[in-house]
């Protein structure tokens, strides 16, 4: 992983390779493909079975799996994204889009694997590390209560990854500490909350502030951050308060000034990052993110690398619009369709909107007479797969720059963008949510401000392009002194009525979380922990039939706010685990 060196340097020196495990037996003691145990009960053994903890963070299940940026769950069943592509690519991935995925799709076998392959890792290097402190070549003490507090943030991360996506799950540890119990015999009782807020406690209490020169590693911070996550998926405001507050006044992080920077390759693990999940590429290896190739364009000019894949909705475009005062309309039945390309060919006459926007969308979403990321103009339907099923976005987040093509891996199916999976950015929005229900409105406002006054300082998009028409012989007028489309981004002013009370405070602070997050996965799972997820996907099934019929006659409800045990797993652990009673 990159820039994890001295850990891969000692996976060199054991010469170990650790290999994902089956389907069917993701839970066992053992890992196949393992070095024999006595090579792996040392200093050095257990510092590699670490690593191979970390490196399942990207999963193995580019779709149904989505482990580290939680693209299939989080996005695409919500009011961001679209599945995209065409109608009969991946079409499991239909019935995960319009909630009428059953225990039989292998989806669900995809999340359920890699998140039980990271714990299963992490159970491992609990065990090998006991009997390495055992044995001829343990490692310091110091050391290894920090590496078991690693593994127990990694193993409590990868359960909360299982727990959004399943309503019970069980919590597996290693033999001793479920005493005796073996894995298999665990039943899946509850969303195991307090075994994940347990072992993150420990990693907190247990992990140092920072590990100068090796990003990518867990430290108290990230604990911290993921702890407060928890909470805030409870609604334990309370608790999340505590947590934040610890991390905003350490002093340790700082947004950064463009906020792009928080999703180039270039500026990875800067002030702003809590805890990324690194990516690495070249010309011979990778340990890329599975979701480039996925998201990218299918054709035009960076270099055709992708599947078109996860196509921002029009409604989360729409989400964008500003007000003449820079601010966003938090009321959607008042904010009109940003004007868009669907079904028009290149070919043909079109001039994007000249509307004001929040310029994070030009950041965030690819369309047409905007420059994507250095690749040239995008000219609209020829770079987009099926309009007609995914719509004429695509998104930005995830493919690298024009100019860093030549570090990536071959064709650039793979690049070495990481993942910021916890930001400051998390924190001072989480913060505000508990700042409005406590009554300080005052204080939920300037944190707003402090994520708008940054998105008003960024460098946005630039690149005027003049053309309306693109032919194979069109010649790109593009003025690069100036934006490429009609931005502007201002902060609230003291007494605006957007925290006058705590019902429009609470719509402001939710609305910068859209806007900020948009496409990184949480959308579905923010509207869940809202309670308003039937509210707002009931009307986006409506308002979406305005783009496309792919939704028809779907009904989102309380039942389907989380999917089903796959039928696999009950299989193997008959009489064990039980089904979601919704299914």
């Amino acid at each position: 992983m990159k820039r994890i060196v001295a850990l891969i340097q000692v996976i060199l020196l054991v010469g170990i390779m650790v290999v994902p495990s089956s389907c069917s037996d993701f839970l066992e003691k053992r890992p196949p493909a393992a070095a024999a145990g006595v090579a792996l009960e040392t200093d050095q053994g257990v510092e590699a079975l670490l690593v191979g903890t970390y490196a399942v963070l990207r999963g193995s299940g580019r779709f149904g799996g989505a482990l580290a940026t939680d693209w299939t769950y989080g996005s695409c069943v919500a009011d961001d994204a679209y599945k995209g592509s065409e109608s009969g690519d991946q079409t499991n991935f239909n019935l995960v889009e319009r909630f009428q995925a059953l225990p039989n799709n292998p989806y669900m076998t995809e999340r359920w694997q890699d998140c039980y392959n990271g714990v299963a890792r992490a159970n491992q290097t609990l065990i090998f590390m006991k009997a390495a402190q055992a044995g001829g070549k343990p490692l310091t003490q110091t050391r290894a209560t920090q590496v078991e507090a690693e593994t127990k943030f990694l193993r409590a991360w990868y359960h909360f990854q299982a727990n959004k996506i399943f309503r019970n799950i069980p919590y597996i540890m290693t033999p001793d500490e479920m005493g005796g119990k073996l894995a298999e015999e665990i039943p899946n009782t509850g969303p195991c909350w307090d075994e994940i807020e347990a072992d993150l406690q420990f990693a907190i209490d247990n992990l140092p502030e920072s590990f100068p020169g090796m990003p990518g590693r867990a430290d108290k911070y990230a604990a911290m951050a993921v702890k407060a996550h928890a909470h805030m998926y409870q609604n334990e405001l309370a608790e999340a308060k505590n947590l934040l507050d610890g991390i905003i006044g350490s002093g340790e992080f700082s947004l950064v000034n463009n906020y792009f920077d928080n999703f180039d390759e270039r500026t990875e693990n800067n002030s702003e990052s809590i805890f990324e999940i690194q990516a690495s590429a070249s010309a011979v290896n990778k340990t890329g993110l599975l979701i480039q190739q996925a998201s990218a364009h299918q054709t035009g000019g960076a270099a055709a690398v992708g599947w078109g894949f996860f196509q921002p909705s029009q409604v989360l475009v729409d989400a964008f619009q500003v007000d003449d005062n820079g601010l966003p309309i938090l009321d959607i039945n008042a904010r009109a369709t940003v004007k868009n390309d669907n079904g028009v060919l290149s070919i043909n006459e079109f001039t994007p909107t000249d509307q004001l926007l929040d310029l994070r969308l030009d950041w965030t979403v690819s369309r047409r007479g905007i420059d994507f990321l250095g690749w040239g103009i995008c000219p609209g339907q020829t770079w987009v797969r099926t309009q007609a099923n995914g719509g004429p976005y695509m998104t930005k987040k995830y493919m690298h720059f024009a100019e860093t093509h030549a570090q990536q891996n071959g064709s650039g199916s793979f690049n070495n963008r990481n993942f910021r999976m916890y930001r400051l950015s998390h924190i001072l929005l989480w913060r505000a949510e508990c700042a409005v229900e406590e009554g300080d409105l005052a204080y939920a406002r300037e944190l707003v401000n402090m994520i708008r006054e940054r998105a008003k300082g960024s460098t946005p998009v630039m690149g005027l392009c003049s053309n309306t028409k693109f032919e194979a012989t069109t010649v790109i007028e593009v003025d690069w002194s100036k934006p490429a489309a009609n931005y502007k981004v201002e902060p609230y002013p003291a007494g605006h009525a957007a925290f006058a009370s705590a019902d429009q405070a609470r719509k402001a602070v939710r609305m910068e979380i859209q806007l900020e997050f948009a496409t990184e996965g949480h959308r579905f799972f923010d509207l869940r922990r809202w309670g308003i997820d039937v509210e707002v996907l009931s009307d986006y099934l409506v308002r979406d039939l305005q783009v496309r019929d792919f939704l028809k006659d779907v009904v989102y409800n309380e039942k389907k706010r989380y999917w089903p045990i796959p039928q696999s797993q009950l299989d193997i652990q008959q009489g064990v685990l039980t089904q979601d009673p919704n299914y």
